[in-house]
């Protein structure tokens, strides 16, 4: 069971939430790892934190780079990896000291899986005070086609990494990892686990890649990786249909409800007499 992990800590602009990572890392009852600290360009002091881990510790490993995004640095330490299993872990989450104690026999003894992931707490401080549990479920592809049912902390094999080339680096706005798991469950035909226990705690901030990508991006996201599956999104064409519509229902009961609310008829009440003075009838009075 001494089967070497590959943590792989991108970083940018996080050395403040760096120590708390990594020394949940440090904490793992399983011991066979090592952790690839990556500097992704940060203008912070994260070089100076990655180094005194270093020297704490040689498991760990300081890679810096000139900024790249998440998908690039993902990949950059990866690549220079030693461990036949890789577990993503950003700089501001937190590991429950047994995630790999648990997770490792899991993935490494079922041959059917090509990935392990387990429940998650949100917290905004410490991870003694969270606030909510994420439990995902489903165990196959079709499960994860509409909503991504996995962290990106999540354990797999390096060698499902090297066959589907790589987290997609032209994904800068959020969801590489949801497109990953898509690409290895498709390429590999093998199932996911979710281990029934929170072991991962991911830390919500107001400004986030997480936040950016939902209140942003999410329908060009989305748009991107149904275009580069379409041959999945196809096999489950009437599903496909349904799922649509319910999006274009809700999107336009909320406009209703929005547009019934008491604010919005205030509002329209208080621009009445602007929208009389700037109409294009009363304009070209005037310009007579």
């Amino acid at each position: 069971m001494n089967c070497l992990v590959s943590i792989i800590v991108p970083c940018y602009k996080q050395a403040h939430y760096l120590d708390q990572c990594l020394q949940s890392v440090l904490e793992q009852t399983y011991n066979y790892w090592e952790c690839i600290i990556v500097n992704d360009g940060s203008p912070d002091h994260t070089k100076t934190i990655a180094h005194q881990w270093v020297k704490k510790d040689a498991r760990f490993r300081y890679l810096e780079q000139e900024n790249g995004g998440l998908s690039n640095a993902r990949n950059a330490g990866i690549f220079i990896s030693e461990g036949s299993l890789i577990l993503p872990l950003d700089a501001d989450d937190v590991l429950h000291p047994d995630y790999l104690s648990r997770l490792v026999p899991v993935l490494i003894e079922k041959n059917n899986l090509s990935i392990v992931s387990c429940y998650t707490a949100f917290f905004i401080q410490s991870v003694d005070k969270t606030y909510f549990q994420l439990k995902p479920k489903g165990s196959e592809l079709i499960n994860l086609l509409y909503q991504n049912q996995l962290v990106s902390t999540s354990l797999y094999r390096k060698s499902s990494w090297e066959k589907v080339g790589g987290y997609d680096e032209q994904m800068k706005t959020g969801f590489e990892d949801w497109e990953f798991w898509l690409r290895v469950l498709k390429t590999e035909g093998l199932a996911y686990h979710i281990f029934p226990e929170v072991l991962f705690f991911y830390r919500k901030s107001k400004k986030s890649m997480l936040v950016d990508t939902v209140t942003n991006h999410l329908e060009s996201v989305k748009k991107y990786i149904i275009q580069k599956h379409p041959e999945i999104y196809k096999s489950d064409f009437q599903n496909f249909i349904s799922v649509q519509f319910h999006y274009l229902q809700t999107a336009r009961a909320k406009e209703n409800a929005l547009k019934n609310s008491a604010e919005y008829k205030l509002g329209r009440l208080l621009l009445k007499p602007f929208k009389f003075l700037f109409s294009p009838d009363r304009r070209n009075k005037f310009t007579k």
